[in-house]
């Protein structure tokens, strides 16, 4: 079994302090800060990392899903959206938009869409997330 693991550091109050992401892999490291998740503060924050994750994760199902079916993907992008929110409990991811285009030989627009479906439904991330109220895709076939 495979673990994976990160860490944060937290100095002060909510507000006037600050802290450190690291992923345990070593290969990114940055600050973190009440404006940089509430606001538009420099550094980074945990929804962007979440949308990140995302991002990697629904690409690499898909690319396994396209596989499968003979279609072997010339390139996939893809962005996560992740939405924070004010809700009566206090701020919370409220929605997920996934975004992706990819250039797939072969296959129709409505084929592309239902394998999109179909990774965003697997990719590992997308259960994870089950506590957001909604995750939409568009998905987008180019250059075939």
């Amino acid at each position: 079994m495979t673990i994976r693991e990160s860490s944060a550091e937290w100095q002060g109050t909510l507000k006037e302090g600050s802290g450190r992401l690291r992923l345990g892999s070593g290969v990114f490291e940055s600050a973190y800060s009440f404006p940089s998740r509430f606001e538009n503060g420099p550094g980074t924050n945990p929804e962007e990392l979440i949308a990140a994750a995302h991002a990697g994760c629904f690409s690499m199902a898909l690319s396994a899903i396209l596989g499968r079916e003979g279609h072997i993907p010339k390139h996939i992008r893809t962005i996560a959206k992740v939405h924070l929110g004010a809700t009566t409990a206090g701020p919370t991811i409220t929605r997920i938009e996934l975004e992706t285009e990819a250039s797939v030989a072969g296959l129709t627009g409505e084929e592309f869409e239902r394998l999109a479906q179909a990774a965003k439904a697997t990719c590992l991330v997308s259960p994870a997330l089950t506590g957001v109220a909604t995750i939409t895709l568009k998905a987008s076939l180019i250059d075939h």
